[in-house]
C-alpha cells in the first residue's frame, strides 16, 4: 500500500453538504440575474413565451437604445453623486468615531457606544416624517445632500462597529510607542491606523455604496425634481412610460445594477479580508 493511500483523509459528509448548500445558494442568486440579463435581449413576444430560456434572436438594439439615451446616463450620474457623497461622509465620520471608541478612554464612552448601537434597531421607514421636517428646515429638500446626509446617519451604526472591531486589533503597543515619541492621536490615526485599515475601509465603503445606490425610500421623499432622480426612482418613471415593454425594462435594470456587481467583484478580496482578518499579524 502506498503512502498516499495510507495518509488519505477519510470522506467528510459535512464538506459535501456545504458544497451542495453553496451551490443551491449560488443558483438562487444567479438565476434571477441571468434571467434579467437574457430578458433584455429578447423581443416582447419571445419574453412572454420564453421568459427563462436563451433568446432565439438576440435583440442588441434593446441595450443600445438605453445606452445611447441621455436619460440613462443622467440617472447614473445622480446615483453616483449621491452614493459618493454618502460613502465619503460615512468613512470620514465613522472612522474617526470608531478610532475614538477603540483607543480613547473617556467618561460615558461605553454608554455612548451602546446608544449608537441602538441605531441598528431603528428602521429608516419610521423616521421618514421627522427626517423630512428636519431636511426641510435645513433647506436641503430636493438636493443631493438632502438624501446623502440621512443615509450617512443610518449607516453610521454598522460602520462604526465594523471599524471599531478592526481598529482594536491594532496592537496597543504601537499607540503607546507613538505617544512616547511625541505622536498625537490625530497623527497616529492618519499615518498608522488608516494605512493599516484599507481592507475594512473598502468593506464599509462597498456596503455603504451598494445600500445608497439601491436606496428608494429616502430619494422618493426628499426629491421632487425629475432631473435629480437616482436610478431606483428613474426605473419607476421608466416603467410608467414603458409599462408593457418588459424587455426594455429588464435591459434597463440590468444596466443599472451592473456597476454594483462590478464593484463587488473588484472589492471581494478586500471585503473578505476586512471582515475576517486582523490588521497586524505576527
Amino acid at each position: 500500500m502506498s503512502s498516499a493511500e495510507t495518509t488519505r483523509a477519510p470522506f467528510d459528509p459535512a464538506v459535501l453538504f456545504k458544497a451542495a448548500f453553496l451551490a443551491v445558494v449560488a443558483i438562487f442568486v444567479l438565476v434571477p440575474l441571468l434571467a434579467t440579463l437574457l430578458g433584455g435581449f429578447k423581443s416582447l413576444g419571445e419574453l412572454r413565451v420564453n421568459p427563462f430560456g436563451w433568446p432565439t434572436h438576440w435583440e442588441w438594439q434593446n441595450y443600445a437604445d438605453i445606452l445611447f439615451s441621455g436619460r440613462y446616463w443622467q440617472l447614473l450620474r445622480n446615483s453616483l453623486i449621491i452614493s459618493t457623497l454618502t460613502v465619503t461622509l460615512t468613512l470620514i465620520t465613522a472612522s474617526m468615531a470608531a478610532f475614538t471608541f477603540a483607543h480613547v478612554k473617556f467618561y460615558g464612552s461605553s454608554m455612548l457606544l451602546s446608544y449608537l448601537t441602538l441605531g441598528l434597531l431603528f428602521p429608516a421607514a419610521t423616521a421618514v416624517l421627522p427626517l423630512f421636517i428636519k431636511v426641510r428646515d435645513l433647506g436641503l429638500l430636493d438636493t443631493y445632500f438632502g438624501v446623502a446626509l440621512p443615509q450617512v446617519a443610518f449607516s453610521l451604526a454598522m460602520s462604526v462597529l465594523l471599524l471599531r472591531r478592526f481598529f482594536r486589533d491594532i496592537p496597543h503597543e504601537l499607540l503607546e510607542a507613538a505617544l512616547v515619541d511625541g505622536c498625537s492621536y490625530v497623527k497616529f490615526f492618519r499615518y498608522v491606523t488608516l494605512p493599516l485599515s484599507r481592507p475594512i475601509l473598502a468593506t464599509v465603503g462597498t456596503i455603504t455604496f451598494v445600500n445608497s445606490w439601491n436606496a428608494y425610500l429616502l430619494p422618493l421623499v426628499m426629491l421632487n425634481t425629475d432631473a435629480l432622480y437616482p436610478w431606483p426612482l428613474g426605473i419607476m418613471v421608466y416603467q410608467g412610460e414603458y409599462s408593457s415593454e418588459w424587455h426594455l425594462i429588464l435591459a434597463f435594470i440590468t444596466l443599472t445594477i451592473l456597476p454594483t456587481i462590478i464593484l463587488f467583484l473588484l472589492a471581494q478580496k478586500h471585503i473578505v479580508a476586512g471582515l475576517t482578518a486582523g490588521a497586524v499579524k505576527g
